[in-house]
């Protein structure tokens, strides 16, 4: 696979490579020169471990978030 450099030293990283290695909008890469070659690598994630999850979970339809943990609270009584 190839690509060319834009005039504003951009690449496009083609679908398939994005999808193989999971880089989607806002992933950070870092760049190195090693020996007269380019080498991306995603950068290492120090942000908040629980950011990626926060927000994601769904409650049942029409259940608030007090009686939903009632619920579950009570069955593990059981």
């Amino acid at each position: 696979m190839t690509t060319a450099v834009s005039e504003k030293g951009q690449v496009t990283i083609p679908k398939r490579l994005r999808d193989q290695l999971g880089l989607r909008a806002g992933t950070e890469l870092t760049f190195a020169a090693v020996g007269g070659k380019l080498v991306g690598s995603k950068a290492e994630d120090t942000a908040d471990v629980f950011k990626k999850w926060r927000g994601r979970a769904r409650l049942p339809a029409g259940m608030s978030v007090d009686t939903y943990l009632a619920k579950s609270r009570d069955g593990d009584r059981r």
